[in-house]
């Protein structure tokens, strides 16, 4: 670790970072100019935001039913803040759009209606990025992507872009620090995980444990 690092905001990079960078960003394809949509504005899906922006993109929306969530994702950069509570994301974003849809879809939490999201927004020609840990099957609506050019993929982090986050951490061009919202002492473990549970009511990003 380079010294004088802020040791807090490299703890980010153990996982959460690379991850949004690498299976949102870099898979994705994110080029200048795009218009980008991450559904879920949890810290994988605040990471990808944070890396997206290294690339220049015209627009970023972030989808998320928590507004909390919504308002840190402004305030991280984020151009627009979409709530699907009431299910008229993809409604929003179309309009948002000019119903053409996104150059790319992050699909940043690992369920059905997250992924439909995804596939009901992008645009012809786009990608869909998936981030999100799956843990039962989705629906993929082939009848209406098969003649829209759309790529879809996914990746699972191997943190071969360390070294180039660490150098961007040290610098201060990143500032993943701003995802930790509560920090405990190593004796609070389970603490943290009723913390990190309640996430909503809490207002809980990432929990920190001190040794």
């Amino acid at each position: 670790m380079p010294e004088g690092a802020d040791e807090d905001a490299l703890v980010m990079l153990s996982d959460i970072l690379p991850t949004g960078f690498e299976c949102g960003v870099l898979k994705g394809g994110v080029r200048p100019g795009d218009s980008v949509a991450i559904v879920g504005a949890g810290p994988i899906g605040l990471s990808a935001l944070f890396t997206a922006q290294l690339y220049s993109p015209a627009e970023i929306i972030m989808i998320d039913l928590d507004e909390n969530r919504l308002e840190v994702a402004k305030s991280l950069g984020a151009t627009q803040a979409v709530s699907s509570r009431d299910g008229k994301a993809v409604e929003r974003i179309m309009a948002l759009t000019n119903k053409r849809g996104v150059d790319v879809a992050i699909e940043a939490v690992g369920l059905p209606a997250t992924f439909e999201i995804c596939q009901d927004i992008v645009a012809a020609g786009g990608h869909i990025a998936n981030i999100g840990v799956h843990g039962k099957s989705v629906e993929l609506k082939l009848d209406k992507l098969w003649d829209r050019n759309v790529t879809i993929t996914t990746r699972l982090v191997d943190a071969v872009t360390t070294p180039m986050l660490l150098a961007l951490v040290v610098s201060g061009r990143l500032a993943p620090r701003k995802l930790i919202t509560h920090e405990l002492e190593l004796e609070e473990m389970m603490k943290g995980y009723d913390t990190f549970e309640g996430a909503a009511k809490e207002r809980a990003l990432k929990v920190l444990l001190r040794a």
